[in-house]
């Protein structure tokens, strides 16, 4: 039986999306089930990396959005600042990046049907989910993917870890062109300028804490926003921390958030997951298990940045050293460079 589609991918998110990009530019054929029209609204902390931005480009992406210098970390009257040493990140609403990743991918011919991965069936030759047969699943249904348990690659962490992510808009005229990183007790404030007159603010902590409270908390970012109109809903996410066996399973791949997730503490979510994407492509081969083992090595070089410097800040942040981090940060200007640099590649 002929296949549908060279890749059949589950989530038609940022990521996922990205994928089918990938995969029409090597020349294969693509379907991708999403249950939700397009564009698609998520929590997330809305900046785009250097990276990111120039991972975006390579695909052939250019959103709109509003210039970001550098990343600021702000505790009281202590403030660390660092200027991207290359080019300039970009915020971008959520929704505004999934319409430009989908334009592309329509441009390209990217067949996107309504619909929600289920049962994951597989054989030597292809597999089969929401009726579809591809010769390849890349599934990228999010931090609590379907796929994911289908094929037996979650790790169960219930109880460990367990912090959530809030964001909601805020009409105002950016103050700064960097994005702010609030510390807080036990929060972080992530503020991301993403247009002229529109400032996103995501908090990131401990479950059930109220929004508005917590927002009150910070008395430098409250000043900042004095009244100003809200914008939509709060949207939530999470248990951010999420985790897998491996990446692989036959025919099947686990790409972006539903591959693994640390935290989103240090802000380079989507150019880790652009760098999966592609990896995720480039390493398709007919000999599935050559196939898989490339692919599970370069998924770890992709991340390893992302999973060794973010788990270190998580639990720096998580322990009676949270209230040194900003401090340090602004003494060892250097190392904060460093970091920063290394994670906006």
């Amino acid at each position: 039986m002929t296949p549908d589609a060279d890749l059949l991918v589950i989530g038609g998110g940022p990521v996922g999306l990205a994928v089918a990009i990938e995969g029409r530019l090597a020349g294969l054929s693509v379907i991708v089930v999403e249950p939700r029209s397009t564009p698609v609204d998520k929590a997330c902390g809305e900046g785009l990396m250097p990276g990111a931005v120039a991972a975006l480009g390579r695909l052939g992406v250019h959103p709109d959005g509003h210039v970001l210098s550098g990343i600021r970390y702000l505790r009281g009257p202590r403030v660390a600042d660092h200027l991207f040493a290359t080019s300039p990140g970009l915020g971008v609403r959520r929704t505004v990046l999934h319409a430009a990743i989908a334009q592309r991918a329509a441009e390209l011919g990217v067949v996107v049907v309504p619909g929600r991965g289920g049962a994951v069936e597989q054989d030597a030759d292809a597999v089969w989910c929401a009726g579809i047969r591809g010769r390849w699943l890349l599934a990228c249904d999010g931090l609590h993917s379907t796929v994911r348990r289908q094929v037996d690659l979650n790790v169960d962490r219930r109880g460990a870890g367990r912090r959530f992510g809030v964001r909601r808009h805020f009409r105002v005229e950016p103050w700064t062109d960097f994005v702010e990183v609030h510390w807080g007790r036990s929060v972080e404030a992530y503020v991301t300028p993403v247009a002229d007159d529109v400032v996103g603010v995501a908090l990131l902590g401990p479950a059930h804490h109220d929004y508005d409270r917590t927002l009150d908390s910070f008395a430098a970012l409250r000043r900042h926003l004095g009244g100003a109109e809200t914008l939509g809903p709060a949207r939530g996410a999470g248990p951010l921390h999420q985790q897998t066996r491996r990446r692989t399973a036959g025919r099947v791949r686990l790409v972006g958030d539903s591959s693994g997730y640390v935290d989103a503490l240090t802000g380079e979510g989507v150019r880790v997951g652009l760098a999966q994407a592609h990896a995720a492509v480039a390493t398709l081969d007919d000999d599935v298990a050559r196939s898989n083992a490339a692919y599970e090595k370069a998924w770890t070089a992709a991340t390893r940045d992302y999973r060794v410097l973010t788990a270190g800040l998580l639990a720096a942040a998580s322990s009676p050293l949270r209230r040194g981090i900003v401090p340090l940060a602004a003494a060892a200007p250097g190392l904060y460079r460093a970091v920063v640099e290394r994670l906006a590649r």
